[in-house]
């Protein structure tokens, strides 16, 4: 092909035929190089970028989204001038030398871009796929990053220095040492990120809470060294990845899963306001709807156990009577059965705990099937407001701590009673 062209050249006369057979060259890359920059850029860019708006599909959005095409065009416009050089220029020539040099990085350049854009536009997609967002990607495409980064480098080091690439590769077991301190917190992240993934610990959206680093709140980004929480109350903390696989953390994901956020409180009973019930106080609670079948069912197994003993009903020790807190903590049994807002298929109960100075505990336990924030608060606040409301039905008080108005009441009953004592004294 050179020598075509030369006795072209010679056949308009030129004197300095190597002289213009450069000129024709370098004339005829730059053309080439231009014609393919306009025809992929200006052209099938321009029609992939129409595409992208109008596309229904996430792949072309978020493939030309990206530039992946755009990327992949200029590295393969090094490609186009790389082969056009060595067809016309000699092999010993300093021109195709210089040539070779320049788009062998411009190659390695844009592959390289080429690949952080595909990476990314994979990443896009997988944020659309509800399973794939489980995944820590984003950490993972980090570290091919990373390491496409190093190979980069190493084959562009390589063409420089004019030596073979697999040499610096063999030199790279020398100083493993160093690269390991260097990248320690990355390959920790990577380490991390994969028993995260293996073990299903963590994904993007899951409640985690840390105490060990202030994090309690929506998991919003996984990296390749950090975890970002976004607190509830709207600050943002960054936890190092490979200390989710060190220290222990709280995953609230299994809440919404199951579908029932836990209702776990007590409310403390007066221990001098329980006692026996009698007959007309279960007349009266018989009129509650939730208590009308216990009740029935409770006085049948009691007369039955009475009668079997040969025991006096009516004995307060020897007999077996019903209680106003075990009526209670029956009524409180069956208000959660009925209760629309709590999970059924969840264990619920009220339970007694240990008594101690501050009363007898009688606890609420069950589920919500509410498990966002404000529902669930809402749930739980209307079940106890209920109970507060009604335990005076039951002849029970409330066990709670003297406060100062307590104090002045108490005080002014005292002081009215010694100037009544006193004026009878003087009277």
């Amino acid at each position: 092909m050179k020598q075509a062209l030369i006795k072209w050249l010679e056949a308009f006369g030129l004197a300095d035929t190597e002289y213009a057979y450069f000129l024709v060259v370098i004339g005829l890359i730059v053309i080439a190089s231009s014609v393919l920059h306009v025809v992929l850029h200006r052209i099938v860019a321009r029609f992939l970028s129409r595409a992208r708006r109008t596309g229904r599909t996430i792949w072309q959005r978020a493939f030309s989204g990206h530039k992946l095409f755009s990327r992949l065009a200029l590295a393969l416009q090094g490609v186009v001038v790389f082969a056009m050089a060595s067809a016309f220029l000699d092999a010993e020539s300093l021109t195709l030398q210089f040539i070779e040099a320049l788009t062998h990085l411009w190659i390695i350049l844009f592959s390289l871009l080429s690949l952080f854009s595909l990476l990314d536009a994979v990443e896009e997609i997988s944020r659309s796929a509800g399973s794939a967002v489980k995944l820590p990607l984003r950490g993972i495409f980090q570290s091919l990053k990373l390491v496409g980064t190093t190979v980069a480098l190493i084959f562009a080091v390589a063409f420089l220095i004019g030596k073979s690439p697999v040499i610096l590769f063999s030199g790279l077991g020398a100083m493993t040492a160093v690269v390991l301190l260097i990248f320690k917190d990355p390959i920790l992240g990577l380490v991390a990120g994969i028993q995260l993934s293996a073990n299903n610990m963590l994904s993007v959206g899951d409640w985690l809470e840390m105490q060990k680093y202030g994090a309690d709140g929506d998991v919003i980004d996984i990296s390749l060294t950090t975890v970002k929480v976004r607190n509830w109350d709207k600050t943002i903390t960054s936890i190092p990845s490979y200390a989710l696989i060190s220290d222990s953390f709280k995953n609230w994901r299994n809440i919404e899963e199951v579908g029932g956020r836990r209702i776990k409180r007590a409310v403390n009973i007066d221990a001098t306001s329980i006692r026996f019930v009698e007959d007309d106080d279960l007349q009266s609670l018989s009129k509650i709807r939730l208590l009308t079948d216990y009740i029935e069912s409770k006085s049948e197994e009691i007369d039955k156990a009475n009668k079997a003993r040969g025991v006096d009903p009516n004995a307060p020790v020897n007999a077996r009577k019903m209680t106003n807190i075990g009526l209670l903590r029956a009524y409180l049994t069956a208000y959660l059965r009925d209760n629309e807002n709590i999970n059924h298929d969840l264990t619920f109960m009220v339970r007694q705990l240990e008594a101690g100075p501050n009363g007898i505990p009688l606890q609420v336990y069950g589920f919500a099937n509410q498990t966002s924030w404000v529902p669930y608060e809402n749930i739980q606040s209307d079940i106890f407001d209920h109970i507060y409301a009604i335990i005076p039905a039951f002849g029970l008080r409330l066990h709670q701590a003297p406060s100062g108005y307590d104090f002045q009441k108490a005080a002014k009953r005292f002081a009215r009673g010694s100037l009544g004592q006193q004026q009878g004294e003087e009277s």
